[in-house]
């Protein structure tokens, strides 16, 4: 067994490129260490590219072995040291689970492995170790300036590089020829691109891909509900693969018939499977399948299988090879059924803090653009137009700081607050004065929760998001009353992009006063403004996706940019004032906003 190293040399001094991540320990954390040290890397123009490739594969293989083999949360560091090199430590807290062998002997727990993930490490970096601390480990590596020439081709795309590097026809000289020259580079390029999959369904295709013919002459994949409590795979394969078309629905039928059956405990394999020699012609009728079960952040997903013809057993290295990379299925397959989830959630979520529909009110016409630049949601931006009772109706357009689970917090507190408020009578300003107290009350109540859950946890050291994240929220809040000569509005901002009235004459004027965010000083006391809107007046109100839409150094509103679009919309119908705007926003940018988008046209008829 290779000597590790344990103790660190002194460094030069950090002259760059520099971060640190704490991530949780599932399946997403590899792809997520990855993205953000190649946004760090991509700021550096001096950076060679041979270096950013090599580093983003080192802290991927460094960051999925603390994910398969710690189970906690993992900490990420990294930098440019001044001379050009790059350094990046992995910290676990489970000091018990030693790294693997890198020349593939037995672990220190567990069972054997003949992995290549910190032999790749080993070849990419000139110095590397673990250091243990009490109740911690850090896997550390120092890669060279320029990064080292690559153990394989140089890739365009990872299908292509697989294809480069497939074994050649005479199997058995074929393999040593290709573990030799090609295997690592295979592994960290089918990291990359199994780890940037967010469909399960594709993680399962790009496998057979990858596996067949390379490694095998077929294989099939086999993916678990994790609902069922079944404790296992049932009927025929997801997918099947073989690298002759024409076999695989024989194959197919034939796999139907001997599902795997998973060892008892969370053993990934390789488990023998019968070989299914019958559905392969007279020249498929010996060889070997192995299986392997396809496990994730302790979760069974799936179960992986694959064969080989005329072989009585697969070669060792070629076992270790296929393991490694079941391990990164599994956590694609992880990230994508986490991702799934996710965005299953966060739709619900969106629904339910969005109005079903927008009220009619007499004598108005509306008209609403909502694009989300998440489409999974939840949006920091939200709207309402309500009835509030005595002839009265409301509107609400705002924008709280952040997206996610936080954001939707803050609009589920706030739009069902405004709702209630607004139909017990209070008036705008007295509205605004009351939503800000309790955003300020919620936050302190939260903090006052976390304050105490970091008692109970022993007084550990506080961490980035251990606290309560502050919940700061503009809105442009208004009440509507339909009059015989118009609609009289009544109106505040409250951090917010301030409305805009257009005539139909094409005069635009400013309808309300800057004034501070909601959630942000205590006892604040707000103030409305009233005007009329006369036949043919159009009220805009917009988010700052609409103001500050940039493109290069400028932004949409920049020298009223926003009034002179709407002032060429004179004429036009609230549907038609809003598709405008939207289009002009969009235009403005060159591509797709890269923020939550809202605008309500209200026009008086």
């Amino acid at each position: 067994m290779a000597a590790i190293p344990t103790q660190r040399e002194s460094e030069p001094r950090a002259r760059g490129a520099r971060g640190r991540a704490t991530l949780p320990g599932s399946p997403l954390a590899p792809g997520a260490a990855r993205a953000l040290v190649q946004a760090a890397l991509a700021e550096e123009p001096d950076v060679a590219a041979r270096l950013a490739d090599d580093a983003l594969a080192v802290v991927s293989e460094l960051v999925t072995n603390a994910v398969v083999h710690a189970g906690t949360d993992v900490e990420v560091d990294w930098r440019l040291e001044e001379d050009g090199a790059f350094v990046v430590e992995v910290h676990d807290r489970h000091p018990s689970r030693a790294p693997r062998d890198p020349l593939g002997g037995e672990g220190a727990y567990d069972t054997p492995e003949y992995g290549r993930g910190l032999r790749l490490v080993t070849t990419l970096a000139e110095s590397w170790g673990v250091t243990y601390r009490t109740g911690a480990k850090t896997v550390w590596a120092r890669l060279p300036p320029g990064g080292v020439e690559d153990p394989g081709a140089a890739p365009e795309a990872a299908l292509q590089v697989a294809e480069d590097l497939a074994p050649q026809p005479n199997r058995a000289v074929g393999d040593r020829d290709w573990l030799g020259r090609g295997a690592l580079s295979f592994l960290a390029e089918a990291s990359d691109l199994l780890a940037g999959q967010l469909d399960e369904n594709l993680v399962t295709a790009l496998t057979g891909q990858l596996i067949v013919p390379r490694l095998a002459d077929w294989c099939a994949v086999w993916l678990e509900d994790e609902a069922s409590v079944r404790g296992g795979v049932g009927g025929g394969p997801d997918r099947v693969w073989h690298a002759s078309e024409n076999r695989i629905e024989e194959l197919r039928c034939a796999l139907e018939k001997e599902p795997p059956c998973p060892p008892e405990g969370l053993r990934s394999g390789p488990e023998p499977y019968p070989w299914p020699g019958d559905a392969l012609g007279p020249q498929g009728a010996d060889g070997t399948a192995l299986a392997y079960r396809l496990i994730a952040g302790g979760r069974p997903l799936g179960t992986l299988v694959i064969g080989r013809c005329g072989l009585a057993r697969f070669p060792d290295e070629v076992t270790g090879l296929v393991e490694d990379l079941g391990r990164r299925v599994a956590l694609a397959i992880g990230a994508a059924r986490q991702y799934a989830r996710q965005a299953t959630i966060s739709a619900v979520l969106q629904r339910g803090l969005l109005p079903g529909a927008v009220a009619e009110i007499p004598g108005v016409s509306s008209a609403l653009v909502y694009e989300p630049c998440d489409k999974g949601g939840p949006s920091g931006d939200f709207y309402d137009l309500f009835p509030a009772g005595d002839g009265r109706w409301c509107f609400a357009v705002g924008d709280v700081q952040g997206k996610g689970p936080e954001a939707a917090v803050v609009i589920g507190l706030a739009r069902p607050w405004l709702r209630l408020l607004a139909r017990e009578g209070y008036r705008v300003a007295d509205v605004l004065d009351r939503l800000n107290q309790l955003l300020l009350d919620d936050a302190t109540e939260a903090a006052d929760a976390a304050a105490r859950a970091l008692v109970a946890a022993g007084g550990r050291p506080v961490t980035p998001g251990d606290g309560p994240q502050t919940r700061f929220l503009s809105l442009l809040y208004g009440e509507l009353t339909p009059h015989d000569g118009g609609v009289r509005c009544t109106l505040a901002s409250a951090g917010h992009p301030l409305p805009l009235v257009l005539g139909p004459d094409g005069t635009v004027r400013t309808a309300a006063r800057p004034q501070t965010l909601l959630g942000v000083v205590e006892d604040e006391t707000y103030t409305s403004e009233t005007l009329d809107l006369r036949p043919g007046d159009s009220l805009l109100c917009v988010t700052d996706g609409v103001t500050e839409r940039r493109s290069g150094s400028r932004q949409f509103d920049d020298g009223d940019g926003l009034a002179l679009a709407l002032s060429g919309c004179a004429g036009l119908s609230a549907e038609l004032i809003a598709e405008r705007i939207r289009r002009l926003v969009h235009d403005f940018g060159g591509g797709l906003p890269e923020d939550d988008l809202a605008l309500l046209v209200l026009q008086a008829e």
